[in-house]
């Protein structure tokens, strides 16, 4: 189980964070944490992310330099709780996009220059890129950490773990009432803007992310808009066990149909 210690608009719709607002604790983060790892069976913690206006107080700073935006979704993961502001993230100049980044000057080029290397290899159709979910506003300041010790209410929790974990995650977003689980690839960060915009995110991730990040190759993503955790927790039991008595369920009837073709298998 998991440990508990400018311009660009977003062309699929969604609301604004509340980036200005530092919200009080609204929920116990660490019990939801124990809670959803325990009932799904995630080994990851899951990662809170925030959007802010501006720093939050007596968060520590990110100091130093990584190749990718989603580098720090491996550092929070780890156990580290930080901000971060946007020349944090200007090396990875389409996690600069997705998070509505504007590059400096001097680096403007980067993003049509990886793009372009992206279309010439076959990797993207340029005319793919008006379609990725961006963050509807450049944020001043984004807090990461482990769900379970996140000092501020996260606006997105990114969860991690194989296909069966995901699924869990996903029944259980259905049970709580989502009414829309969209399923995306390349890039990968594109979730998190999507999630907020639309509600629960799967991500079968992308190279570049699993370069960077180390994830396991089995493994996918999801990206469930923060006010939303209270109501997947809530799920999260029903839907282990129901997957439990159906594990059994079809377990039995294939041992049976196996020796008796005309068998009557439990309802």
């Amino acid at each position: 189980m998991c440990e508990v210690a400018q311009t660009v608009r977003d062309v699929r719709g969604g609301v604004k964070p509340a980036c200005s607002k530092l919200w009080p604790m609204s929920a116990d983060h660490r019990s939801l944490e124990q809670q959803l790892c325990s009932d799904l069976g995630l080994t990851r913690r899951p990662v809170a992310i925030a959007f802010r206006d501006a720093p939050p107080p007596g968060v520590e700073k990110f100091v130093g330099s990584v190749p990718s935006g989603c580098s720090f979704w491996r550092l929070a993961s780890e156990g580290r709780t930080f901000f971060t502001v946007p020349s944090d993230h200007y090396n990875c100049a389409i996690g600069s996009y997705t998070h509505n980044i504007p590059l400096p000057a001097a680096r403007a080029n980067e993003l049509n220059d990886t793009l372009g290397f992206m279309a010439s290899i076959g990797y993207v159709r340029m005319e793919e890129v008006a379609g990725i979910p961006v963050l509807p506003a450049t944020p001043g300041a984004i807090v990461y950490a482990p769900l379970g010790d996140t000092p501020v209410d996260p606006d997105v929790v990114l969860f991690r773990g194989t296909a069966a974990r995901v699924m869990l995650l996903q029944e259980a977003a259905i049970a709580a009432g989502s009414t829309s689980v969209n399923t995306f690839g390349r890039p990968t960060c594109m979730a998190l803007p999507a999630a907020l915009a639309n509600g629960m995110t799967i991500s079968t991730g992308c190279v570049g992310n699993r370069v960077y990040t180390g994830i396991d190759e089995g493994e996918l993503y999801a990206a469930v808009p923060g006010k939303d955790l209270g109501k997947l927790a809530a799920a999260g039991a029903t839907v282990r066990s129901a997957n439990a008595k159906l594990q059994e369920y079809h377990e039995t009837r294939r041992r049976l149909l196996a020796t008796d073709p005309d068998a009557v298998t439990p309802a």
